[in-house]
C-alpha cells in the first residue's frame, strides 16, 4: 500500500517518496527543510530527533496504529526538497483533533474510514510547520506536496487524509487549495515584558490575583519541595519518577499512556537542553512532575503525571512553575496544551488552532463541510465568551 509518485515538475523530474523509518531520512537534509520555513528551526516537535526518539523508543509503529510513512520530496539529482511527518493511521487516538463522529457516521452508511493518512506529530497538539521546505526549493513544490498527499489516500481508495495543528499560513494555503478548514481552540500565555511573577499578576484584577497567591502559598505551606530541572540536571531517578507517575495518572484516568518508558530515557538523552521537568517530592517521594519542552521562544507544557492528593500541585507544577521559567528566562509564550477552561483564571488566554482535511468520498465530504461551517462559527462565538472570563484588568 501507498507507493511512491513520480511526476514531472519544473525543473525536471521530482520524485515523491514514502519512507518508513524518520532515521532512514539524513539527520541534516530533515533539519534543512525545517528550517526553511517560519518557525521550523525554534519548534522541537517537529525536529528530526523528537519524531526518531518517537519511533525507536517504540512509542509509534508497530501495533500502536501509528505506522510512519513519512513523506519527502527529492529532485532529479537526489536531494531533498521537501517533508512531512506522516502515518498511515488505524483509530484515531492521540491526535486532540476528534474526528470520530465522522469515523461512525460513515461506517454506519457501509464505509471504511480506517485506515487514514494523518500529518501530526504523535500525541502532541502544539502548533507547527507541517509542510517542511527548503528555503532554496523551486516554487511549485508545496503545491506537489499538498497534491501528492490527496493522490496518495485517493490512490490508496483511503477515507482522507488529515493534517493537524497546521500554523495559520498552512491553513490558509490548504483551504485556498479546497481542503476543509477546521479551527480548534487552546490556551496560551504571553509575556508583556514581565519582570517578575509579581509583575505579571499585577495586570489581575484584585479577586483573581489574591485567588492564584492562596493557591500558591497553599502549595507552599503543603511541606512538598518543587525542583525545576534541565540539561544536566536530569538524573535517571527524575525520569524513573515521572514515568511511573505518568502512567499512574494514565491509568486513574481510564486513559492509555501512549510515551513509553523508553521515550523518556530516550529524551533525557537526546533532547536535555530542551527538556524541562518541573518535580514534586513529598519527603523522599517523588508525588508529580509536570514534563515542557523549550522551543526557541516558547515553553510548551506536554504532560503530567501525579500520586496523592495535594491541593493546587497540579497548578503549581504545571503552570506556574512554567510561567516562574519564561518570565525568568524571557520567553515570549507559554502553551498549556490542549483543553482546560480553567487555564483562562491563571492566565492562559484562548487562541485559534487549526487543521485541515482532504475526504475523498463526495458524500462523507459534504457532510463534514457543512459540519465545519457551522463549527467554525461556533467556536468564533466560543472564545469571545472565553475571552470575557480573562483575570486581567479590564482597560479603562
Amino acid at each position: 500500500m501507498l507507493s511512491d509518485m513520480e511526476t514531472g515538475t519544473p525543473p525536471g523530474t521530482i520524485t515523491l517518496k514514502l519512507v518508513d523509518s524518520i532515521s532512514d531520512i539524513p539527520a541534516a537534509d530533515w533539519a534543512s527543510c525545517a528550517a526553511g520555513v517560519p518557525g521550523g528551526a525554534e519548534n522541537p516537535f517537529i525536529s528530526h530527533d523528537f519524531l526518531r526518539i518517537l519511533e525507536q523508543s517504540g512509542s509509534v509503529g508497530g501495533d500502536t496504529g501509528w505506522q510512519p510513512r513519512h513523506l519527502t520530496l527529492c529532485d532529479g539529482g537526489g536531494r531533498l526538497l521537501a517533508a512531512m511527518p506522516l502515518y498511515v493511521k488505524s483509530h484515531s487516538y492521540g491526535e486532540y483533533v476528534f474526528d470520530q463522529g465522522w469515523a461512525r457516521a460513515f461506517e454506519n452508511a457501509g464505509g471504511d474510514y480506517y485506515p487514514k493518512l494523518l500529518s501530526a506529530v504523535p500525541f502532541t497538539p502544539v502548533t507547527g510547520p507541517r509542510l517542511l521546505l527548503r528555503a532554496d526549493a523551486p516554487p511549485g513544490v508545496a503545491a506537489v506536496m499538498m497534491t501528492g498527499l490527496r493522490r496518495l489516500a485517493e490512490d490508496n481508495e483511503l477515507s482522507g487524509v488529515h493534517v493537524n495543528f497546521v500554523t495559520a499560513a498552512e491553513y490558509q494555503d490548504f483551504t485556498e487549495r479546497g481542503w476543509l478548514g477546521r479551527i480548534g481552540t487552546q490556551y496560551h500565555w504571553t509575556n508583556q515584558g514581565y519582570r517578575s511573577f509579581d509583575d505579571f499578576l499585577a495586570q489581575f484584577s484584585s479577586r483573581k490575583r489574591k485567588a492564584v497567591r492562596k493557591e500558591r502559598q497553599a502549595v507552599a505551606d503543603s511541606g512538598l519541595t518543587l525542583v525545576t530541572l534541565t540539561g544536566d540536571e536530569l538524573r535517571e531517578e527524575h525520569w524513573d519518577a515521572f514515568d511511573r507517575l505518568y502512567r499512574a495518572t494514565s491509568d486513574r484516568k481510564w486513559g492509555w499512556p501512549y510515551l513509553t518508558r523508553e521515550f523518556f530515557f530516550r529524551l533525557g538523552e537526546t533532547m536535555a537542553d530542551q527538556v524541562v521537568l518541573v518535580m514534586a517530592r513529598d519527603g523522599t517521594r517523588w508525588v508529580g512532575g509536570a514534563l515542557n519542552l523549550l522551543g526557541g521562544d516558547t515553553l510548551y507544557g506536554r504532560n503530567w503525571g501525579g500520586a496523592g492528593e495535594y491541593p493546587f500541585l497540579h497548578f503549581e507544577a504545571c503552570y506556574y512553575r512554567a510561567l516562574d521559567f519564561a518570565i525568568e528566562r524571557g520567553l515570549a509564550r507559554v502553551e498549556a496544551g490542549a483543553q482546560g477552561e480553567h487555564k483562562i483564571q491563571r492566565g492562559y488566554l484562548p487562541v485559534e488552532t487549526y487543521s485541515v482535511h482532504h475526504l475523498t468520498h463526495p458524500g462523507l465530504r459534504d457532510a463534514v463541510a457543512g459540519f465545519l461551517d457551522n463549527e467554525r462559527a461556533a467556536m468564533a462565538q466560543e472564545i469571545t465568551a472565553l475571552m470575557a472570563e480573562s483575570p486581567y484588568k479590564r482597560e479603562g
